[in-house]
């Protein structure tokens, strides 16, 4: 039989009760399940800090609503591209804001009625002789006519939090400031004016109002582009055309006319210039010729007065010798001869031809 070992420790050869057993299946199951326990706290843990994390992408920012309320004052309210912390919903909330695209609105109100099928096809509405209320809008110009006016306004956030805090529907705001600026515009010029004579002038007053108005109720939007379409009524569109082909081709021939006078106008300025210094520079060889002329005499009055009949020969060989430098046939004359005969009919001169060896 074995001995007794000292402590605790019971005799190798005999069995573990079973209480002991269960104690220790026990403690070893409670071990396992504080570390799954604690692997799942953890594992929590990471996931809630990572939850508050949110990242910014480009061309947008956001904003963190704290139980319904703005995180943030000026600046500071507005999350740029980036990395951010904010508490989990439902304490707060981050609102996306796009900035980077430019959105479009278009003011129709003041156009005649059209489908989208039919003028992308190119089919116009029934030119009536009257509008119909109600369905086909219109503006009056200053000078008591009917146009029908569209425009679309291509724009920009500028300021998010106002654009999305401080209206219920930011976009419909600014499409019934684009439809007062139509109507403003159109009180205040002509329809020749909107039609074709200054329709650069009428755009850009359209598109002053509309940022008077933006920035008098900070919508917080920046305009990019304005396009605006101006029409006649249907029923009277064809007489329109008919004055603009005419102011057209009046302006065409004005313009023609115009580059016809300017063409003459430089030819005859061309001309008279060169007139004008031709005769100058006849006048100062002239005058430089007779000087010379002057002078010469004015040297030789002395040698005259001592011997004219000197002078006068000098001057008798000096034109000779003039004359047969340029002369290109000489004949000399004997003093005295009986008769001279000069052949005025001969065969002109040629060169002999050299023949190559």
């Amino acid at each position: 039989m074995a001995a007794p070992t000292s402590g605790n420790l019971r005799p190798t050869g005999n069995p573990v009760p079973s209480d002991d057993a269960s104690s220790q299946a026990l403690s070893e199951a409670l071990g396992s399940s504080l570390v799954i326990v604690r692997i799942l706290s953890a594992i929590l843990a990471a996931a809630a800090v990572f939850s508050c994390i949110f990242t910014v992408n480009p061309n947008e920012v956001a904003v963190v609503l704290r139980f319904g309320r703005v995180v943030g004052e000026g600046a500071d309210a507005v999350k740029k591209q980036g990395l951010h912390w904010a508490f989990p919903y439902p304490i707060d909330e981050i609102v996306r804001i796009p900035i980077g695209e430019s959105k479009v609105i278009r003011a129709t109100g003041a156009w005649y009625a059209i489908s989208a099928e039919d003028e992308a096809a190119g089919v116009m509405p029934p030119a009536n002789p009257s509008l119909a209320p109600g369905v086909d809008g219109h503006v009056l110009t200053s000078d008591g006519n009917i146009l029908h006016v569209r425009a679309s306004l291509r724009y920009r956030i500028s300021n998010p939090v106002a654009h999305v805090f401080q209206f219920a529907n930011a976009t419909n705001l600014l499409r019934s400031s684009l439809d007062n600026a139509i109507h403003w515009a159109a009180a205040m010029h002509t329809a020749d004016d909107a039609l074709y004579k200054n329709r650069v002038q009428f755009r850009d007053a359209i598109r002053l109002r509309v940022s008077d108005l933006v920035e008098r109720q900070q919508l917080g939007v920046s305009i990019d582009t304005l396009d605006v379409e101006v029409a006649a009524p249907l029923f009277v569109k064809a007489y329109f055309d008919s004055v603009i082909a005419a102011e057209q081709d009046r302006s065409k021939k004005i313009n023609e006319a115009q580059g016809e006078f300017d063409r003459i106008t430089r030819e005859a300025v061309g001309e008279a210039k060169r007139a004008v210094d031709t005769g100058l520079a006849l006048s100062n060889a002239l005058v430089q010729a007779v000087s010379a002329d002057a002078q010469f005499f004015s040297q030789q009055l002395p040698e005259y007065r001592n011997n004219p009949r000197l002078l006068r020969e000098r001057l008798r060989i000096a034109s000779i010798g003039r004359v047969l430098t340029n002369a290109t046939d000489k004949f000399f004359q004997p003093g005295r001869v009986d008769e001279l005969r000069l052949n005025l009919s001969r065969e002109p001169e040629t060169r002999p031809v050299s023949v190559p060896r």
